[in-house]
C-alpha cells in the first residue's frame, strides 16, 4: 500500500501503479518530522530513566532475603495493567479540576494546575506514567541478570579490597551488559510504537505536541482515509526501529568483542 496509489471504493481497496510519492509526501511533511523528533526524544528519555530506576530497584530486591516474592508481585502490578486502563488512571490524577495532582499543587501555585495543558508539561506527565508502568519490567529483567552473575568473580574483587561501588561499576555492570541490552531492546521497540498512552491522556495535544508516529499513521489512515500515506508512515516507523536496533546490536557486539580481547 505504501508503494501504490490506493483508492477506496464500495468494494474495498484498489491498488494501482507503483509510486514513491507516498514516502516523499510523508518524509517531507513538517508534521512527520515533528512526530519523529518527539518519538525519538520520548523514547530515549523514558528508556534511560527506566533503565536507571529498574537497575536500582533490582539491586534492592537482590539484597532482600525476606518478602522478595511479595514485593516482586506488587512490583509487577503496574506492568500487568493494560496500558489503556493505567492511562485512564493517570488522566484522573492529572485532571486540572479534581485530580490528585491538582489538589496537591493548586495550594502551592495558587490556581488549578493542568499538567496536560502545555507541551512540556504534557510530555513530562506522559513520561511519568510510562516510567511508572514499565520500570518493573526492566527491574525484573535486571534482577534475573544479577541472580545469574558468577559469585566467585564478585568475591575475588571483594578479597582484593574493592568496595561495593567499585564492584558494581567495574565488575557487575560490565557482566550485566547483555541483560541490559535485552531490556533496552525490548523497551525501544515498545516505546517507539507509542500510541495508547497519548491517545488516552492527551489525544496528541496540546495541538500535535505529543503526537507520536504511531498516532500520526492512525490518523492519516483511519481518520483522513489516506491509506497510501498512512501505510508509508507505518513503514518508515518500522524501518527506523529496525535500523536503530541493528546499529545498537552492532555497537554492543563491538564493545563485547573489545572486552573479550582485553
Amino acid at each position: 500500500m505504501s508503494l501504490s496509489n490506493v483508492n477506496v471504493t464500495a468494494n474495498g481497496f484498489q491498488l494501482s501503479g507503483f509510486t514513491g510519492s507516498n514516502f516523499s509526501l510523508v518524509v517531507g511533511s513538517p508534521r512527520w518530522q515533528h512526530d519523529l523528533w518527539f518519538t525519538v526524544v520520548y523514547t530515549v528519555g523514558t528508556v534511560a530513566v527506566e533503565m536507571v530506576l529498574g537497575t536500582a530497584i533490582a539491586l534492592v530486591l537482590e539484597r532482600l532475603k525476606v518478602g522478595r516474592g511479595w514485593l516482586m508481585a506488587l512490583l509487577l502490578l503496574p506492568w500487568a495493567m493494560i496500558t489503556v486502563v493505567s492511562a485512564e488512571l493517570w488522566s484522573y490524577l492529572y485532571n486540572g479540576v479534581y485530580g490528585l495532582v491538582d489538589q496537591i499543587l493548586a495550594p502551592i501555585a495558587g490556581h488549578d494546575v493542568n499538567l496536560l495543558g502545555t507541551p512540556v508539561d504534557a510530555t513530562v506527565a506522559m513520561g511519568v506514567a510510562d516510567v511508572w508502568k514499565t520500570t518493573p519490567f526492566v527491574a525484573i529483567i535486571v534482577l534475573a541478570g544479577l541472580v545469574m552473575l558468577p559469585g566467585d568473580v564478585v568475591e575475588a574483587a571483594r578479597i582484593d579490597g574493592a568496595n561495593a561501588w567499585t564492584i558494581f561499576w567495574r565488575v557487575r555492570l560490565p557482566l550485566l551488559r547483555p541483560t541490559l541490552a535485552i531490556a533496552v531492546m525490548f523497551r525501544i521497540l515498545q516505546a517507539f510504537g507509542l500510541f495508547d498512552l497519548p491517545f488516552v491522556l492527551t489525544q496528541g495535544g496540546p495541538g500535535t505536541s505529543t503526537e507520536s508516529l504511531a498516532m500520526l499513521g492512525w490518523r492519516v489512515m483511519f481518520q483522513d482515509l489516506k491509506f497510501g500515506p498512512g501505510a508509508a508512515v507505518a513503514t518508515t516507523t518500522a524501518a527506523i526501529v529496525l535500523v536503530g536496533c541493528l546499529l545498537f546490536l552492532k555497537v554492543f557486539r563491538a564493545q563485547v568483542g573489545q572486552e573479550e580481547t582485553v
